[in-house]
This record gives structure tokens, sequence and C-alpha cells, in this order.
């Protein structure tokens, strides 16, 4: 009998049970700290004085750590994003760089074998590679001229 149906391609059986369920409890401890934390740091910050000695805490930091907390917590979590799109923007390569268009996973054709000779075989397969960035410049700009040379109209470029 077949364990799969066509519609959903997960199997009927129940999931393993041997795998460790650490995480869930790392999980469930961590929820439930957060929350008391949460919950003590809004009754240090909302409740007078009094009650919290009646409570039987003796010291405590000052209130105006109530706001002082979250503000460094932002800008902490601001500076960490300045520092990370500064450290992104510092190890950009400039523009005429190569390496901002070749890395070093690149698939370059092997300079001695006639890449095109593979299309030729009816039931050969040509190898894949990347494309070299100079065979993209002369099919997408065209075969390079200087200034001096002359268009196709007769006349000679403008300089300026």
């Amino acid at each position: 009998m077949e364990t799969t149906s066509p519609v959903a391609p997960f199997t009927l059986e129940p999931p393993d049970e041997r795998h460790s369920r650490a995480p869930e409890f790392y999980g469930f401890v961590a929820w439930t700290s957060t929350s008391v934390l949460f919950v003590l740091y809004v009754l240090w910050a909302l409740l007078p004085d009094e009650y919290i000695v009646w409570l039987g805490v003796e010291w405590y930091p000052s209130r105006e750590w109530t706001l002082l907390l979250p503000a460094y917590s932002i800008v902490l979590v601001l500076l960490t994003y300045f520092v990370y799109f500064a450290i992104a923007i510092a190890r950009t390569p400039s523009f005429s760089d190569p390496n901002t268009f070749i890395d070093t996973k690149a698939h370059l054709p092997a300079l001695d074998a006639n890449q095109h000779l593979k299309h030729a075989d009816p039931g050969g397969i040509p190898e894949l590679y990347d494309i070299p960035i100079g065979m993209v410049n002369r099919v997408v700009y065209g075969l390079h001229r200087s200034r001096n040379e002359m268009r196709p109209s007769g006349r000679k470029l403008e300089q300026g």
C-alpha cells in the first residue's frame, strides 16, 4: 500500500521521536524568563516606592533607568545597522575593479578548445560556462572605435 497521497507528498506515518526535544525546552525557558523579566520591569517602572519596599525589595536601580534602558537599546540597534552598512560599503569594490563582475567561482571556457565545434556534433552537449566579459561587451557595445575613426556615414566623429 502506498504511504503517500498524490496531493500531499509527505508520508502519513507518525514523526520519528528519536530526535532531542531540548530546543523545545530551551525555547520555553527563554519565553517564560523573558515574560517574567518584562513583568518585573513594568512593575519596577510603575509601582510607587512604598509598594516595592512593602514587597521586600530593599535596593533597586534609579527610576531614570526605566527610560535609559530602552533608549540605549534602540541606539545600540541603530548603531549595529549603521556599522553593518558601513562595513558593507567599505568592502564593496570600485566600479573599475574586475571583482565587481568576476568572482572565484567563474567557470570560463578553456582557451585551447574551440567551443563552437561542440555545437556541430548533433548528439553533443556543449559544456556550460560563463560568458567572458569581453565577449559580452563586443555583443552589447560592438567593436571598440576610437574618436578619430570614421562613422559608417563617412563623417568624422566630432570632438567634444
